[in-house]
């Protein structure tokens, strides 16, 4: 017997040892497991803040724009009667909406990180939207913001907070 065959005769050995042990073992203890891995996924779930209503509409709505003006743009793409100069503008335009969308959900990650409220940003332009999830209006708020939203951009942007709260 050569090396190799004494390694795998071992570990096989070593494989098999381990799933007779694993196979009967009490149940108890896999009970146990699951239990805290239950309990641990339940905690996540509860922690996780609920978005308003207003939120989930504001992005229903603009996710059925986008998604409008990407089928148009790729009935654009597929028309044979197009030419290649309409069919390169549609392409462009697609990718500056993807852009535009990934640049919104940065937006909205590290505003909800920094101010711990859930956020909707629109970018339109050089036109930001923004709107938080409270009920009380805070210009020191408002202010940051306007400035960290600022701060991702050289040119100077028209940037609206609005506070509002269906809760």
């Amino acid at each position: 017997m050569n090396k190799q065959n004494i390694w795998f005769l071992t570990l096989f050995s070593l494989i098999i040892v381990l799933s007779i042990y694993y196979v009967t073992m009490p149940s108890d203890i896999m009970i146990q497991s699951n239990e805290i891995e239950t309990k641990e996924t339940e905690k996540e779930v509860i922690n996780e803040v609920e978005e308003s209503t207003i939120l989930v509409s504001l992005r229903i709505e603009a996710e059925e724009e986008y998604l409008k003006e990407i089928e148009s743009l790729k009935s654009v793409l597929a028309s044979n009667e197009t030419s290649i100069t309409e069919k390169n503008n549609a392409f462009e335009q697609i990718k500056s909406l993807s852009n535009i969308k990934g640049e919104q959900e940065k937006l909205e990650e590290k505003l909800t990180e920094a101010i711990s409220s859930n956020v909707f940003v629109r970018i339109d332009g050089n036109q930001i939207k923004v709107v938080v999830d409270k009920k009380e209006h805070d210009t020191k708020l408002a202010n940051q913001i306007m400035r960290l939203v600022q701060e991702n951009y050289k040119n100077k942007m028209y940037i609206t907070v609005k506070f509002q709260s269906s809760k």
